[in-house]
């Protein structure tokens, strides 16, 4: 059994800081100004879901909002010189002691659900699972002596099992005094309904192309191809970096030149991108991988419906889509497959499938696709 210490936080990106040491946020003022505008009404509701897709400042917002409930003060009652005015930032000051607590990741008012390692304690398990969600109980139990704010971020609810949505859902309908949950969701679809009716909800964009580099340039992140990365990244600086570190890019461009011989494939090529995956080492490059592969189909399918992606990721990827996409009916045929395929891994890496078998069975389910959409 591996140590617990040794194994990765699946809410953090290598390479960059952790978004709870993330002192800017950069393209969410609108959903900064929503929360605030709650605060301010006195209005504030106990459950909050910041929604968007993965890597545009989610998590970040989270800490952000989770900093400032800790740090300050209910807001007072109108007295002698009438109601203070309601807050206009979520800026805590750094060398506050909650900034100090949380930074080191030990303020008693703050607890992250996330996921754990798996019962051989060897990796991450793929969900979050109702262990992960019943440590709940022991933390309100210690954390309510001071009658103080207390706060729970579930990174990412979208994660969660049926059973730890079930007993989050407990929480959520009968929620202890003062305690705030922030759910970031990736994709809110796959929550229980009513987990998210119990919900308000903020919601995140992906950011502009000045704001995603000044994001990257504020983690760091040294960018080698920016017409690439920007195509591929689509508004997200997780994305991004995790393109730009793990060459991503480079992985791209391996993906369209297996597919460009569609309706077959290299089985040697295939077989020699599924080895490249296997054992604990490969475990971030599958993720990679799928992700890649997600998008691939999704640029698919907006070609064929008449929106192909500009500008090109890699040199003749607009020749390959146009080919394997000609029309709307291709294009409901990738969307489809690109549905059922994202569905199928994350039941194969729940079930730690085989990483290699995983990856070969979805490019072999494109290549079985293609010979149904391409002409004979």
């Amino acid at each position: 059994m591996s140590d617990l210490t040794d194994l990765p936080d699946p809410t953090a990106l290598p390479g960059v800081p952790h978004p709870r040491d993330t002192g800017l946020l950069i393209g969410q003022d609108a959903a900064e100004r929503a929360f605030l505008d709650a605060y301010g009404s006195g209005r504030l509701h106990h459950a909050w879901m910041i929604t968007g897709p993965k890597g545009i400042g989610k998590a970040t917002l989270a800490y952000r909002i989770a900093r400032f409930l800790l740090a300050t003060p209910p807001m007072e009652e109108d007295g002698l010189f009438g109601a203070p005015e309601p807050p206009t930032t979520l800026n805590i000051d750094p060398d506050h002691p909650v900034a100090r607590r949380m930074a080191a990741g030990s303020d008693p008012g703050l607890f992250v659900v996330k996921r754990s390692a798996n019962d051989k304690g060897d990796r991450i398990s793929a969900e979050i699972r109702i262990d992960d969600v019943r440590k709940l109980k022991s933390f309100f139990a210690l954390s309510s002596a001071d009658g103080g704010r207390r706060v729970v971020i579930v990174d990412a609810a979208d994660e969660m099992n049926t059973n730890a949505a079930n007993a989050l859902l407990k929480l959520l309908e009968e929620p202890p005094s003062g305690a705030f949950l922030l759910l970031i969701a990736h994709q809110p679809s796959r929550l229980l309904p009513t987990i998210r009716s119990r919900c308000r909800v903020l919601s995140c964009a992906p950011l502009a192309p000045d704001d995603l580099t000044q994001a990257l340039r504020n983690a760091e992140v040294t960018i080698t191809d920016a017409g690439a990365l920007g195509a591929l990244a689509a508004g997200s600086v997780g994305a991004a970096v995790r393109l730009e570190t793990q060459d991503g890019v480079q992985l791209y461009g391996a993906l369209v030149a297996l597919f460009s011989g569609l309706p077959s494939v290299d089985r040697q090529l295939a077989l020699k991108l599924s080895e490249t995956v296997a054992g604990r080492a490969g475990a971030d490059r599958l993720t990679l991988l799928l992700d890649l592969l997600d998008l691939f189909l999704a640029r698919l399918a907006r070609t064929g419906a008449g929106h192909a992606p500009t500008p090109e990721a890699v040199p003749g990827e607009a020749e390959v889509m146009r080919r394997l996409a000609p029309d709307a009916h291709a294009a409901r045929g990738w969307a489809n497959l690109a549905q059922s395929l994202g569905n199928r891994a994350r039941q194969g890496q729940a079930v730690n499938l085989d990483p290699s078998a995983l990856l070969l069975d979805i490019v072999l389910k494109i290549e079985e696709q293609a010979r149904e959409t391409l002409p004979a």
